[in-house]
C-alpha cells in the first residue's frame, strides 16, 4: 500500500493545535516545538538536534535566523532560515524561563535530556491523535510551511528556489513533491482561461 505524503493543515487548525499545547505540562516548551515546525520548516531529526548556538546571537540574545548545522541535517543540507517573528518570540521566553542557556539542546525532555528525533515524532503523532487530525505526522507541520512558501514566494519576489533552499532539499524536484496544490486557485485560474 501507498504511504499517503503528510497532511497539509489549515490555518484554523494549526491554531486548534496551538490552543491545545497551551493546555499541556509544557506549553512554552510544546509551543516551540509546533513552531519549528509550520514556522521554520524543520525536521522531526532538526528539532531534536537543534541548539542554542544554532539560534543565539553572540550576546546571548534570539537571532533573527537560526543556522542549521549540517550534523544534525538530513543529507548535511546545512542552511540559514529567518526566524518567523511569532518563533522568535517564543524561543526568547523559553530561553528566558530556562536561564538564558549558551549551550545545549532547544527542546528537552522532562528529564532535562534531548528530545529524541522518535520522541518529537511520537510527540506529534500523541497530539494530532487527541485533536483527531487524520493523515498529520510529525512532517506535517514542515509540508504546510513549504507549501505555503511556495504559493507566498512570488508575492516577494522569489522563487521555489528559495523555497527548496529553506526546505534544505538539494533537488528542486523533491521541494515540488512538498507542494500541496491550491484547488481554489486551480479554479480561478480555470475561469481566466
Amino acid at each position: 500500500m501507498e504511504r499517503l505524503p503528510a497532511r497539509v493543515l489549515e490555518e484554523e487548525d494549526v491554531r486548534r493545535v496551538l490552543a491545545h499545547i497551551a493546555t499541556s505540562r509544557y506549553p512554552l516548551r510544546n509551543r516551540v516545538i509546533v513552531l519549528l515546525s509550520f514556522k521554520a520548516g524543520l525536521r522531526a531529526c532538526e528539532i531534536s538536534g537543534l541548539t542554542w548556538p544554532m539560534v543565539l546571537r553572540t550576546d546571548c540574545s534570539v537571532d533573527d535566523q537560526m543556522r542549521i548545522a549540517r550534523h544534525i541535517a538530513k543529507y548535511g543540507s546545512a542552511r540559514t532560515i529567518p526566524m518567523h517573528p511569532d518563533l522568535r518570540k517564543a524561543l526568547s521566553v523559553h530561553h528566558r524561563l530556562l536561564g538564558r542557556p549558551r549551550t545545549g539542546y532547544v527542546i528537552c525532555s522532562e528529564r532535562k535530556g534531548r528530545m529524541t528525533p522518535r520522541s518529537i515524532v511520537n510527540w506529534f503523532s500523541d497530539v494530532y491523535a487527541t485533536l483527531a487530525l487524520p493523515g498529520c505526522s510529525s512532517h506535517s507541520g514542515r509540508r504546510t510551511f513549504i507549501t505555503r512558501s511556495a504559493r507566498a514566494i512570488v508575492k516577494v519576489g522569489g522563487s521555489l528556489r528559495d523555497v527548496q533552499e529553506l526546505a534544505g532539499h538539494r533537488a528542486l524536484t523533491t521541494t515540488e513533491r512538498y507542494i500541496m496544490g491550491d484547488r481554489e486557485a486551480q479554479r480561478q485560474l480555470m475561469r481566466l482561461i
